[in-house]
């Protein structure tokens, strides 16, 4: 009879399996950023579960470009698979994203919940948004420089905005920002289960590159964060490398370790792909990035030319933050060293501790030992003792005794004096 297979014996297994990520999206090693992305956007339009409902092979090749597209993405798993292949590749670090445009009420309950939890969760931009895009059969409303527009947008939808750049202005720096400040609650009933869900309604900002015919491709995607009382996103032209920070990596460690989410704090920042805009019309979106239901939000399109201070104190910063993730793999070797050295000698101050009051202990058992009769145990409550009393009742007697003869003396010692006159 056939034994069942270890864990690592399936997961060796499920490793065989796997196609080179390279080959899946039809790439070259030396490929660059720009190209692994372009070819991930054109297999997941190709196999996205919008199009392909009933093709269980259409979305399995759309979870292994989608897996690929996550190694090769992160230059840092990029460098592990290049050096030992998927061993060199967890598994479980890759970050979970999904399509929710297509799932129904009960799924995007639990990926709410999932979220709620702390569990990162990525979501695609809907198949369907791409693909009108693609075929330029959505409507584009031209947003001017310094006038923010507020509007609300629909679950799973898009708004889409054109801006004009002069020369100067694109010479100048150009930043779009878009903001939501929702927050709804959610209640589902399913028998004996009721749950009350906060979830924070957010906003995801586009930006498209203008194909030879009409239609757009999806260039560059931010994802909002929380910012106070606003969830918020940006996208900064200003002619130097301006970084973008993604908070799921730092949640992915979380969740296994809470020193690592402070280790794992900056692995996220990395430098935008654009710089700066040439002169001319862009389009961006606002994308509702959300489970439930429609998002408020503005939108805010500026020239940087009147930000100029701004400018340089971001590069500042920035340059400051560097320099701090390039220190924090030292510290952590150091922390990791230290810390445990702190954990083992917490461990033998428990034990000295716990064999110090065992050998007390025992002495004072041997000591007690060396007797023949019992210990008499002593009152413990006494408001004198018998001899405290027998004092006071003596010094009490004393003095008794020394008025009365005081007394006895003055009576006795009256000086009489008889009349001599009378007498005779």
């Amino acid at each position: 009879m056939p034994t069942d297979r270890s864990k690592s014996e399936k997961r060796d297994a499920a490793t065989q399996l796997r196609r080179d990520p390279y080959e899946v999206l039809g790439l070259f090693r030396n490929s660059t950023d720009q190209e692994i992305k372009t070819a991930y956007r054109k297999l997941a339009l190709k196999y996205h579960p919008d199009k392909n409902a009933n093709d269980p092979k259409a979305a399995d090749m759309f979870k292994e470009a989608t897996f690929s597209y996550n190694i090769l993405s992160d230059p840092e798993k990029r460098h592990q698979y290049d050096s030992n292949g998927f061993e060199g590749v967890e598994s479980d670090n890759q970050d979970l994203e999904m399509d929710l445009s297509g799932l129904g009420a009960v799924n995007t309950m639990f990926a709410a919940l999932f979220s709620k939890l702390g569990v990162p969760i990525k979501t695609t931009v809907s198949a369907t948004v791409l693909e009108e895009a693609l075929k330029g059969a959505v409507i584009i409303h031209p947003i001017p420089l310094g006038m923010p527009i507020s509007k609300r947008v629909e679950k799973q939808c898009a708004h889409f905005y054109s801006v004009t750049l002069s020369e100067e202005e694109a010479q100048d720096g150009f930043v779009c920002r878009v903001q939501s400040s929702d927050k709804s609650k959610f209640k589902v009933r399913d028998f004996c289960l009721y749950i009350i869900i906060s979830v924070k309604i957010t906003c995801q900002l586009l930006y498209f590159d203008q194909e030879e015919t009409v239609g757009l491709s999806l260039a560059l995607q931010e994802d909002s964060a929380k910012t106070g009382k606003v969830t918020s996103a940006g996208m900064y032209f200003l002619g130097f490398p301006v970084y973008q920070l993604d908070q799921t990596i730092t949640s992915t460690a979380a969740v296994k370790d809470a020193d690592a989410s402070f280790f794992r704090k900056l692995d996220g920042f990395r430098p935008c792909e654009l710089t700066e805009l040439k002169a001319g019309t862009h389009v961006f979106a606002v994308y509702g990035d959300n489970f439930f239901r429609s998002a408020s939000y503005t939108i805010e399109a500026s020239c940087a030319a009147s930000f100029s201070q701004a400018k340089e104190n971001l590069r500042s910063v920035e340059a400051q933050i560097l320099t701090k993730r390039a220190g924090l793999t030292k510290f952590e070797s150091e922390y990791r060293e230290v810390l445990a050295q702190f954990t083992e000698m917490t461990s033998r101050y428990t034990q000295e501790m716990q064999a110090i009051d065992e050998l007390l202990k025992q002495r004072n058992e041997i000591r007690a030992s060396y007797t023949v009769a019992p210990l008499k145990r002593s009152r413990t409550k006494r408001s004198k003792s018998s001899c405290e009393k027998e004092g006071e009742d003596g010094q009490a007697r004393e003095k008794g005794h020394t008025r009365e003869r005081l007394r006895k003396k003055k009576w006795f010692n009256i000086h009489l004096k008889a009349d001599k006159r009378k007498a005779c």
